[in-house]
This record gives structure tokens, C-alpha cells and sequence, in this order.
């Protein structure tokens, strides 16, 4: 009885081992077709990737046929409508009407402004193509010396302007300073109503990264409208108002997501703007002031 019990127990064990066997062979068998599939999705990845890149560098030179075309077809007519409208009314403005006059200065200030607009339009271009350069920058420094270009340029204007010390950021140099420069131009144009115009360009720093700001006490903006502001052609003020062709956010924006960061801005109507911006983690500076000092 105890041998033919033991018969019985490798019997069962036996049919368990060959039943175990036969679920590792489809176990084998399906993990074989699995791979075959990611091999196959992988190859069929790869002729995708392919594809969209040539699809993309082709892209790419079609824009920059598309930008020589704009700086060079464009703007050669409208200098040459600018000049002859100038030169009309220096030698012939004793032979115009007073309307005559006025029209060609509204044809000079139409195609200038086409031309700033071309120029907006061909920068926005050009921070979406080559390559990113992440260096070392002095934050600081490089905001002072677009407030001196901002001042040399307007010796009249008296603008209170604060750059807090030691901001650093990992970034390319070239637009880094674009943006920038957006931010300020765009903080010095919309003081110039007020009576003491205050400017402060500073840094908040977290445990992960820097927080960058521009913040003004200018004429403000309806935060209804917010939405609005990083889109090209968006204006929240008349041309009447405040100059400009409503792409420089468009351009910071722009910026500031090839680095892998965001930007956003807080403002009320006629209490001034601010606008907020970070780089991706690894660019965080040194900074270590807090939220609290710099909203106080």
C-alpha cells in the first residue's frame, strides 16, 4: 500500500511537472512573439522617425526660404516706398496740399511699422530653429545692460529701475537676452504714463529651481485677458496707446519653453504687471531670497 501510494505521488507530480512544462513552452512562446512585436514596432518607429525628420528638416528650410523671402522681398518695396515718401515731402512739400502732406506721413509711419512688424516676425522665427547653447550667465549683469541700452536710448525719461544682485541662470546667452529685453522694453513702454515710474527685475529661489521676474507699477492689464497676452498679434492696449506690434510676449513665450521652463504674469488695471518666468530645473541660480521679500 505504501509503495503503490508512492507510485501514486510521483504519478501526480509528474503530470504537475509535465503541466508546469508545458505552460513555461507557451510562456516561451508568446514572450518569443512579444519580443518579435517590439522588434517589429521598433523598426516601424524608427522608418516614422525617420520620415519626420526629413519631413521636418524640410520644414525647416522651407521657413528660412520663407524668412529670406520676408528680409529681402519684402522689406526692399517698403523701403522704397518709405524713401520716395520722404523725399517727396522734403523737395516737393511746397507743391502739396496740406492733405497731400499728411497722407504721406501716414504712408511713411504705415510701411515703418510694417517693417518693425517684419522684423518681429523674423525674430519670433528664428528662436524656434538652431541649436540651444546652455552656458553660465550673470543674470544681473545681463538686465543691467539692457536698462542702460533702455536709458540711452530715452536720456529723458527718469525711471526707477532695481536689479537684484547674484541671479544666475544656465541658458543660451543669445535669447535669453532677447527675452529679456522683451520683458523690459515692455516694462519701460507701459510706465511712461505713470508719475513715478518703478521698475525691478529680480529672482525667487525654491528648492528646485529660480523663479525670474519683471515687475512694473505701469498701467496694467485685466487679468480676464491673460489668455491673451503670449499670443502673436495680441494687443491689451490701443496702437494709439502704446507702440508696438504684439509679438514680443510671443517671442519671450517662445523662449522660455525651448528651455524647458513657463511663463506667466499677474497685473491689474492701472496697478502695474508683473511677469514671471523659470528655466527647466537645472537652470536654477543662486539666489536666496524668498516669495515674502520680493512681494513686499
Amino acid at each position: 500500500d505504501a509503495f503503490n501510494a508512492m507510485l501514486a505521488e510521483i504519478e501526480r507530480a509528474t503530470k504537475e511537472l509535465h503541466a508546469s512544462n508545458r505552460e513555461l513552452e507557451r510562456e516561451v512562446r508568446e514572450r518569443g512573439r512579444a519580443e518579435q512585436e517590439v522588434l517589429r514596432l521598433n523598426a516601424e518607429l524608427e522608418q516614422r522617425v525617420r520620415g519626420r525628420t526629413a519631413q521636418l528638416e524640410y520644414t525647416n528650410r522651407e521657413l528660412e526660404s520663407f524668412c529670406y523671402a520676408v528680409s529681402h522681398d519684402l522689406r526692399s518695396p517698403l523701403r522704397a516706398i518709405d524713401g520716395f515718401s520722404q523725399a517727396l515731402l522734403q523737395d516737393c512739400s511746397a507743391h502739396l496740399p496740406d492733405d497731400g502732406q499728411r497722407f504721406l506721413r501716414r504712408i511713411r509711419a504705415s510701411t515703418q511699422r510694417m517693417g518693425q512688424l517684419i522684423e518681429d516676425l523674423l525674430t519670433l522665427s528664428k528662436v524656434s530653429r538652431g541649436e540651444l547653447t546652455r552656458i553660465s550667465i550673470d543674470m544681473s549683469d545681463l538686465a543691467r545692460h539692457v536698462v542702460t541700452e533702455l536709458t540711452q536710448r530715452e536720456p529723458a525719461r527718469k525711471v526707477e529701475v532695481t536689479v537684484w544682485d547674484d541671479m544666475h541662470a544656465q541658458a543660451d546667452p543669445r535669447l535669453l537676452r532677447a527675452a529679456l529685453e522683451n520683458l523690459v522694453a515692455n516694462a519701460w513702454k507701459f510706465t511712461s504714463k505713470a508719475e513715478r515710474p518703478r521698475i525691478e527685475i529680480g529672482c525667487l529661489q525654491d528648492a528646485t529651481r529660480s523663479t525670474y521676474f519683471v515687475r512694473d507699477n505701469g498701467v496694467g492689464f485685466d487679468m480676464a485677458y491673460a489668455d491673451k497676452l503670449f499670443g502673436a498679434f495680441q494687443r491689451l492696449h490701443s496702437e494709439s496707446e502704446f507702440p508696438g506690434t504684439g509679438i514680443g510676449l510671443a517671442t519671450v513665450q517662445r523662449i522660455v519653453h525651448r528651455h524647458g521652463g513657463r511663463i506667466w504674469a499677474n497685473a491689474a488695471p492701472s496697478k502695474g504687471a508683473a511677469f514671471f518666468f523659470t528655466l527647466a530645473p537645472e537652470a536654477a541660480g543662486t539666489v536666496d531670497r524668498t516669495a515674502a521679500e520680493a512681494t513686499a
